[in-house]
């Protein structure tokens, strides 16, 4: 699948930014090296399992510190992709990083999803996300964005059955469908995630997705 474990000291590297940075600045509430490589690297990482992704145009949505996008980028240069995060200096950090990296083949954009859909509906082959929001929620920020027949994968716990279900009504508006609910134990740990996998089958309807107080106030259902 054009994974280069050679890039394996790039991942490390970007954890040793990862940790220094969060001294000054609230990136992760984990700090032990260890549960960075398990928790967030290898866990993200595996994210690169469940779909094929060379050549496709690639989003994650509500970045945060980089996750999933950052190990999904270092250990696979073969597809474009876009970081994207309302919080400037979360970007920054990941600016600072990729360019240290020499990661070519990641873009680090501060922008509200909802604002940044204006210009780029339809735009990616595939959307990630492990923001810590609703379904409903992060349905509306990402599925605008992905191209019809696309993907959208967010990463939720394994307890999200009662979440889904109540998301499907507004997935359904929003062009999608889900397509798979593929649960896994996240390599070298005992811990399991789950991921979603939305696919689009329609274009999103033009009054989606809606400026993000009323996304907020009155999810879709």
């Amino acid at each position: 699948m054009g994974l280069d474990t050679g890039k394996i000291p790039q991942l490390m590297e970007f954890s040793r930014l990862l940790l220094e940075k969060n001294k000054v600045m609230n990136l992760t509430a984990i700090t032990e090296p260890e549960n960075v490589a398990t928790l967030h690297l290898l866990d993200c990482a595996y994210l690169l399992t469940l779909a094929d992704y060379a050549g496709k145009a690639v989003i994650d949505v509500g970045t945060g510190a980089g996750f999933p996008g950052m190990p999904m980028g270092i250990l696979r240069r073969d597809f474009p992709l876009t970081l994207l995060d309302s919080l400037g200096k979360r970007i920054d950090f990941l600016r600072e990083s990729v360019a240290m990296l020499g990661l070519e083949n990641i873009s680090c954009i501060h922008a509200r999803a909802e604002d940044f859909a204006a210009g780029h509906r339809e735009s990616y082959d595939v959307a990630v996300s492990r923001a810590v929001a609703a379904l409903p929620m992060l349905c509306e920020l990402a599925l605008p964005l992905v191209k019809s027949g696309g993907l959208f994968l967010a990463m939720k716990s394994v307890d999200s059955d009662d979440e889904i279900a109540a998301a499907r009504g507004a997935i359904g508006q929003l062009g999608g469908k889900v397509e798979r609910i593929h649960d896994y134990t996240v390599p070298c740990t005992e811990v399991k995630h789950r991921v979603v996998m939305i696919r689009k089958v329609s274009p999103t309807p033009a009054q989606f997705p809606r400026p993000f107080a009323r996304i907020k106030k009155s999810p879709l259902k």
